[in-house]
């Protein structure tokens, strides 16, 4: 493998829908609480980037709504589904976004057992940033590699127009730390004026 970045297919939701099936290559769930003001997104979940709709699931519990882009593809071939951040546009995560005070969002990246954090809620990030390392995760915190400042980025399409983004390393998706990864940051968000 070569350190190229991949390109992405598509450019937008509608263009992937004109191609892809749901129901067959991708699927949506997603979940509204009433009064909820933080929205959890996992925009490249199921074997897209694995563990990511699971951990963001475990973050949302029944307290925080959350909409997760799931690919169903045969393994190796879910690239094709990824949308990056900035250009993610599922007119439903979009709409259940502008509703939502605060949006976080989880991703998957390469590299060994480290989360970065990123977004342009400072105050939140650095929350995160903290409870996850007294939990005991190598932390980037304020990630030059995954910002997550773009304000298109849909972390960043909530009513404050400022959320949070992580991007956790295959190995700690893939283990017993998704749990201890959501209880962190659950612990976070509690310590946080979401409205």
């Amino acid at each position: 493998m070569t350190g190229k970045r991949h390109l992405n297919k598509y450019c937008s939701y509608a263009e992937l829908a004109r191609y892809e099936v749901q129901g067959r290559d991708y699927r949506v769930r997603a979940s509204e609480r009433r009064h909820s003001p933080l929205l959890v997104v996992a925009p490249h979940g199921g074997m897209i980037e694995i563990g990511t709709s699971e951990i963001a699931h475990c973050v949302a519990g029944s307290e925080y709504s959350v909409f997760s882009f799931e690919g169903l593809k045969p393994y190796g071939k879910n690239r094709d589904l990824h949308i990056t951040s900035h250009q993610f546009d599922h007119p439903d995560c979009l709409a259940m976004a502008a509703r939502s005070e605060l949006v976080l969002s989880v991703h998957g990246c390469r590299g060994q057992s480290r989360i970065h954090v990123g977004g342009l809620d400072a105050d939140l990030a650095a929350r995160l940033a903290k409870q996850l390392s007294e939990a005991g995760f190598p932390i980037d915190a304020e990630s030059q590699k995954y910002p997550g400042r773009h304000p298109l980025n849909i972390c960043n399409r909530g009513a404050r127009r400022k959320g949070v983004q992580l991007e956790i390393t295959h190995d700690l998706r893939m283990s017993e730390a998704r749990g201890a990864i959501a209880r962190a940051v659950r612990a976070a968000i509690a310590g946080h004026d979401c409205r």
